[in-house]
């Protein structure tokens, strides 16, 4: 198994004075002594984000440093956070920009990288899935540790990795923008491929939303028939149902009645079951 880092508590941990700073303030470095992390979970980076970068930075300067460890040859670095700025520094045509230097493992490159774009919301759904399994199966790490680090519940992490087994047809709708999160984790509770690529074409035919969607799934698995857009629930209840959402990571639905209401739980494997009841109870809960 393998060790605990300790960097749940987000990149603070890199701030200069630490235990492992090799160097005790900001120094600056080339462009070109900077390679890319190769555990950089991150795919994807808006054009035109990066050039209003590009363009602050051409005026500004890079106001915040970049975290680097130093590389296999001498003189070379690898990037461990701060890729869009090394990105739009390169664009704005700046020759140094300026570093921290901190030693890492290839195991804490990669949780840092992915602690900075969770904290920032810059990763897509299926990025984060890569890079959970990336510590996962690389690093041997429970859903229980990921989660510890990038300060997520168990329930989101197990969710999100869930979205691999997916078929190819509707990750590529979901990397598109053309469904959501939402949309494909209701596709999972569908029995095989086939059914949740077929279930996809209805879903862009007729334009679901995720309600809608979870719908079409249950009359699909025989459960009941596809029934129509309810009204949209009061902005309290929304929000309030959506704070349920983000805590447990998996869809939740209040209905207030004239007296009192319910609040339906939905989860889609026994693991989500038990990974919910544990959230709900605690860790110590008898099963």
């Amino acid at each position: 198994m393998a060790k605990k880092s300790g960097l749940g508590r987000g990149l603070e941990a890199l701030i200069p004075g630490g235990e492992r700073m090799q160097m005790g303030g900001v120094i600056t470095l080339r462009v070109e002594q900077i390679e890319r992390n190769p555990r950089q979970p991150r795919a994807h980076i808006d054009p035109e984000e990066l050039t209003e970068l590009a363009d602050s930075i051409h005026e500004h300067g890079v106001l915040q440093p970049l975290i680097v460890s130093e590389g296999e040859q001498p003189e070379q670095y690898v990037l461990i956070a701060g890729e869009r700025r090394l990105l739009a520094a390169r664009q704005a045509g700046l020759e140094r920009v300026p570093v921290l230097i901190r030693e890492a493992s290839d195991q804490e490159r990669l949780e840092l990288a992915l602690i900075e774009n969770v904290q920032r919301t810059d990763l897509s759904p299926l990025e984060a899935a890569e890079a959970y399994r990336q510590l996962s199966e690389d690093f041997d790490l429970s859903h229980e540790e990921i989660a510890k680090r990038v300060s997520k519940s168990r329930v989101a992490v197990t969710n999100t990795l869930r979205l691999l087994k997916l078929p190819e047809k509707v990750l590529q709708a979901l990397r598109e923008g053309r469904i959501s999160e939402g949309h494909a984790r209701a596709l999972l509770a569908l029995a095989n491929a086939q059914a949740q690529a077929a279930a996809l074409q209805t879903i862009l035919a007729h334009e679901l939303n995720v309600r809608q969607t979870e719908e079409l799934v249950r009359r699909l698995s025989g459960e009941r028939r596809l029934v129509k857009a309810k009204p949209a629930p009061a902005a309290e209840i929304s929000a309030l149902q959506e704070q349920l959402e983000s805590w447990l990571g998996t869809p939740v639905s209040l209905k207030n009645h004239r007296q009192g209401g319910t609040i339906t739980i939905r989860y889609y494997s026994d693991e989500e079951l038990n990974a919910l009841v544990e959230r709900l109870l605690g860790p110590t809960w008898d099963n």
